[in-house]
């Protein structure tokens, strides 16, 4: 049965007639009114229970007590008095905290921004600076947000280069290690580590310069791409690279930060020590906030006005991102998304016996991917069956998105409770069965944009 969105519709028609199309990538008519924990409401009443997490920005939950009380009393004491030209308590005290749960025992310093793509292009700016090197490498397939050194860091779509360029300079992209769509067929994970750290040391015999090079921007799970997660093996040979060029290595955590894989950030499940930790979304449960914590020497070879923005840290939002670390640590969210991503994962690959669709089941924590084929030996995309289900998981009460074409995104706030996810996997193993049956008509596809 069809949602009843009359209100919805109504305002949907009005924001696209104001609105860049630029600046969206519409899933549903969907119009959020309110949010609570791992569900939210749209403005015709109809509940959700949500699997995105305002794309991946809500790992807290939507409106957690905590975090709204702490936006409260700082609203009612400072809102914003630039940190550029004065201090203020809200932001040393959140500094103390990322210095304390970001890996590494170094001395270290923090940058603050408004988002996770302004941290990434503060971070080159570091990395250049402190290196005096000027070339990057990013990876293809890679996400990192929108501003200009972010976009060019980025090699997931072509519309977020098509007309923009120039783009910055000299920033070479490497393959990522997939060990599902493999380089060459029946490659294992070892052959996969082993060639794609083969491809750097190429690039570097060839026309990057390894000396020349400051730094690596590494996803710990490719996000966008699909969540691809890289072997163990290449994450150690990574760091092992970048100590032999002297290479910074730069851990990009804004999806995959603040508990998301059961651990504070991603790269923590590899045993790997990065130079530096890009963070932004769910950094302060959806306020506006981004940064970098580094090796305190990183950030000792610039100087104002290099990166500083006038209401970057601001006090309401270090006090929300305050909140939501102390929430994440009281409420044991960590370890909530290792139990709860356990148990999702293992469903949904009992749901792969039964579905030939379904040709990938992978991810850490809550960040799961389940990758949609058209067949299992070619791996071609299923952006079909992607949408179809994405679109009767909605009607259904859930708020489900795909990305990089065929890859169902599971990503709900770390929250969620155990029968809300088997509420939410009975409803997507229901839309699964009904494209399986053909049940799914094809105008659904002019509804539901995938990324």
């Amino acid at each position: 049965m069809a949602l009843h969105i009359p209100k919805c519709l109504e305002l949907v028609d009005l924001d696209q007639q104001m609105t860049s199309p630029a600046a969206k990538v519409p899933y549903y008519p969907l119009v959020v009114d309110k949010g609570k924990g791992a569900t939210v409401t749209d403005v015709d009443g109809n509940q959700y229970i949500d699997l995105l997490a305002s794309a991946g920005a809500i790992n807290t939950g939507h409106c957690h007590p905590k975090v709204v009380e702490a936006i409260k009393k700082q609203t009612e004491q400072l809102i914003l008095y630039t940190p550029v030209y004065m201090y203020h308590r809200p932001l040393i005290d959140l500094s103390q905290k990322l210095i304390e749960i970001t890996p590494g025992n170094y001395r270290k310093r923090v940058f603050y921004g408004l988002c996770g793509s302004d941290a990434n292009d503060g971070a080159i700016k570091m990395a250049r600076t402190a290196t005096k090197k000027k070339k990057i490498l990013s990876f293809l397939r890679a996400y990192h947000g929108s501003t200009y050194g972010a976009i060019s860091l980025s090699a997931v779509s072509l519309p977020m280069r098509r007309g923009l360029g120039p783009l910055l300079p000299e920033i070479h992209h490497i393959p990522y290690p997939d060990t599902y769509r493999t380089p060459f067929a029946g490659m294992s994970e070892e052959d996969v580590t082993a060639y794609s750290i083969e491809r750097i040391k190429e690039l570097f015999t060839t026309c990057v310069p390894a000396e020349e090079v400051a730094a690596i921007f590494f996803e710990p799970i490719q996000g966008d791409a699909g969540l691809i997660v890289p072997p163990t093996g290449y994450v150690k040979a990574l760091r092992e690279l970048c100590d032999t060029y002297g290479i910074l290595l730069i851990s990009e955590e804004v999806q995959q930060g603040f508990g998301r894989t059961g651990k504070w950030f991603g790269i923590e499940n590899f045993d790997v020590i990065p130079d530096a930790i890009v963070m932004g979304k769910a950094i302060a449960s959806g306020m506006p906030l981004g940064g970098v914590v580094a090796k305190a020497e990183l950030m000792e070879q610039w100087e104002a006005p290099a990166h500083l923005f006038t209401a970057a840290g601001n006090p309401v939002c270090c006090a929300a991102a305050s909140a939501t670390i102390d929430v994440i640590k009281e409420e044991n969210l960590r370890e909530n998304a290792t139990e709860i991503g356990a148990y999702t994962l293992s469903r949904f690959k009992e749901m792969q016996k039964r579905f030939e669709f379904i040709g990938d089941v992978r991810g850490i924590g809550l960040s799961i991917g389940v990758d949609l084929v058209k067949d299992r030996t070619t791996k071609e995309r299923n952006t079909e069956a992607a949408a179809k289900v994405c679109y009767q998981a909605w009607q259904k009460g859930l708020l489900l998105s795909f990305f990089s074409g065929s890859v169902l995104r599971i990503q709900p706030p770390l929250v969620i409770s155990k029968q809300q996810i088997d509420t939410a996997l009975a409803k997507i193993e229901e839309a699964f069965e009904e494209y399986e049956a053909g049940a799914i008509p094809d105008s659904v596809l002019e509804t539901v944009k995938g990324w």
